[in-house]
């Protein structure tokens, strides 16, 4: 292991990317810890502790957007914008003819759509931003209102009415606004300069960036661990399970990730002088997870929405009372500690539909099945052109099916290890779910670029013997 680092860090153009990436990252976590103006830490702290459901929810959304919500600082937008404008982008290109043109054009329609897509994460920040204060400030407000204290997370910047004053809602909107657009500059620069995704890369330092914290509460919560009693709740049974889960689930991850259904096809002879060329047999990798992370990102996305509207119901029907307070209180108790039975169904169908529908966006039998008829490859036992795209789009429905049920099992490893072990969702989190599997695909990606450059330097890659 140690002689394969030596050699990554003896090419010196794959080092000097490397050391750029970890430098931008660094930049991109030092940002992370500077608080909007005038805000008190400890006063945020304070309102979030008091709403455990509040912070629950935000630390979810954290998960996979790369934010910090819980705290008000230059980068508590994280990079979330950024993947939205993009994710409206890639939908508008299947059903809007001039964006599918752009798209078609090749480097220099990529080019005019990034534009349009950051163009887009500024509107989105501004609403955004806004709607996030706002929300922050009403917690506030009734916090205060109910319990009698003058203490607020940003008293000073507060109007005589009890809400934010327009000056600091107005810096407070263009600082975070324009902390998304520098993580968005900084993911480019990564891209093209060091290696890897950078907006992964980003994604990812997030996540790893709350082990640390994970791994103390798993700690001080053991009753014994070699021999030193802990006074916590779990045994060291649960850490032996939780440790062998950890492994179980990134084996299942790194098999499922990598793994492909390999067609056979074969190439056609062609005839030049006296020479033949041509008739070799190639494979066609289709691979099991062609939709990769974004079928839990959206269900996960789409799950929030639910949690937003009972929380503010329940505030206008206060009792379970008539048709809405029945309904309102089912809903918040289906939706907010999402560990219910219906919870979690409704989790997996959803994982399930953007599972085919994003293989559907992605992946296209026709175009593939004519690419493979202009070059002269075709499938043994089906005619190029029409009987080759329905064949693809059979072989891609079932092993989509099979990409979509290792989804929905990842997706609920941490409701199965909280409600069955005990222990909180920001330790589980790490045992599966969006997470573990955002991590352990970057890192995947990350792996396969640095062994590209190996090979380019004559080197072995990482995973070779």
């Amino acid at each position: 292991m140690w002689e394969k680092i030596r050699t990554i860090f003896s090419i010196e153009q794959l080092r000097k990317k490397i050391l750029l990436t970890i430098g931008l990252i660094a930049v991109y976590r030092l940002g992370w810890n500077i608080l909007l103006p005038m805000v008190n830490d400890q006063g945020m702290h304070d309102m979030f502790s008091a709403q455990a459901g509040l912070t629950d929810l935000l630390d979810r959304v954290a998960v996979f957007s790369g934010t910090q919500l819980d705290r008000m600082t230059i980068f508590g937008l994280g990079i979330m914008p950024y993947i939205s404008a993009s994710i409206i982008f890639q939908l508008l290109g299947t059903v809007w003819a001039p964006l599918e043109k752009l798209q078609k054009e090749g480097e220099s329609g990529r080019k005019k759509i990034n534009e349009y897509t950051r163009y887009a994460t500024i509107i989105i920040c501004l609403i955004q931003s806004y709607a996030y204060l706002a929300m922050l400030n009403a917690q506030a407000v009734g916090q205060m209102s109910s319990s009698g204290s003058q203490d607020m997370f940003i008293a000073s910047c507060v109007g005589a009415t009890g809400r934010l004053t327009a000056p600091w809602m107005f810096v407070a909107v263009l600082t975070m606004t324009t902390g998304t657009a520098f993580l968005m500059w900084l993911g480019e620069q990564i891209d093209e300069y060091g290696i890897g995704n950078g907006i992964s890369l980003l994604i990812m330092a997030g996540i790893l960036a709350n082990a640390p914290a994970a791994l103390f509460e798993l700690w001080k919560n053991a009753t014994a661990t070699g021999g030193i009693t802990m006074g916590g709740q779990f045994g060291i049974e649960v850490l032996i399970m939780l440790v062998t889960l950890f492994f179980l689930v990134v084996l299942g991850v790194v098999f499922v990730m990598k793994g492909q259904r390999r067609i056979p096809t074969q190439s056609a002879k062609h005839v030049r002088g006296r020479q033949v060329y041509g008739g070799n047999r190639q494979f066609l990798p289709l691979r099991v997870n062609q939709a990769g992370v974004m079928p839990i990102i959206f269900a996960s996305s789409l799950m929030l929405f639910p949690q937003f509207i009972f929380a503010y119901l329940v505030s206008v029907f206060p009792t379970p009372e008539g048709f809405m307070g029945k309904l309102t209180h089912f809903g918040q108790s289906v939706f907010a500690g999402n560990q219910s039975y219906v919870y979690v169904i409704i989790e997996i169908a959803l994982i399930y539909f953007f599972c085919y529908f994003w293989t559907a966006v992605t992946f296209n039998p026709k175009d593939m099945a004519e690419n493979l008829k202009n070059n002269g490859t075709f499938i043994q036992g089906y005619r190029p052109g029409t009987r080759t795209s329905d064949y693809l789009e059979k072989v891609m429905i079932r092993i989509t099916y099979v990409g979509a049920s290792f989804l929905a099992i990842i997706a609920v490893v941490p409701t199965l290890v909280t409600s069955v072990l005990g222990v909180s969702y920001s330790i589980a989190g790490f045992f599966g779910g969006t997470s573990l599997l955002i991590a352990v695909s970057v890192v995947i990606d990350l792996v396969d670029k640095i062994d590209s450059h190996l090979i380019m330097s004559n080197y072995k890659g990482i995973l070779n013997k």
